[in-house]
């Protein structure tokens, strides 16, 4: 195999990851319903793919098509770690503790950051008292609510998360002070 063979499989490699990441990105993006990017994402993605599919079916021999294959899982595989680190969209997070003076601080101290929390008296198993705050807040800012949960000595709560659409009204989704 030539040194220009290996190059042009390096590069069809890359281009491809990174055409993977864009697709991954997009499907995020969509899903997040956050529309204006995708479509700038989904235009570089069709000229890079119109592009490579030339390349990858006008070329001679099985390593071409193994280059491209492999460039689409590492690329899937960046985008997903890229996603955890955007943490897009936002979340509602339901606490649920036995102490309800503990409850209470957590409670006001979330407020205190800016959030929008609710708390009530819940039922746990086997109708056990639990004290449940449900708060909602954006997903890239769950690290708050872990750090104000470790700051009061709450290790391993149960913690129900749900992913939101959207919020509309009155609720707060942002930590005041990260703005």
């Amino acid at each position: 195999m030539s040194k220009e063979i290996i190059l042009t499989l390096i590069g069809l490699f890359m281009i491809t990851s990174f055409t993977n990441v864009l697709a991954t990105l997009k499907t995020i993006l969509i899903s997040k319903k956050i529309m204006n990017p995708v479509y700038i994402v989904v235009f570089i993605d069709a000229m890079i793919f119109a592009t490579i599919l030339t390349k990858v079916t006008s070329s001679v021999g099985i390593q071409f098509t193994i280059a491209y294959a492999c460039g689409r899982t590492f690329g899937v595989f960046v985008g997903g770690k890229l996603e955890e680190k955007l943490a897009l969209g936002i979340i509602e997070v339901d606490v649920f503790l036995s102490n309800k003076n503990k409850m209470m601080k957590i409670a006001e101290k979330l407020r205190e950051e800016g959030y929008t929390v609710n708390n009530f008296l819940a039922r746990g198993m086997n109708g056990e008292p639990r004290h449940k705050i449900e708060v909602v807040m954006k997903r890239n800012e769950f690290k708050v609510l872990e750090g104000i949960l470790l700051e009061f000595g709450v290790v391993e709560p149960t913690l129900k998360i749900k992913n939101l659409s959207k919020v509309v009204g009155k609720i707060t989704t942002t930590n005041v002070a990260v703005n």
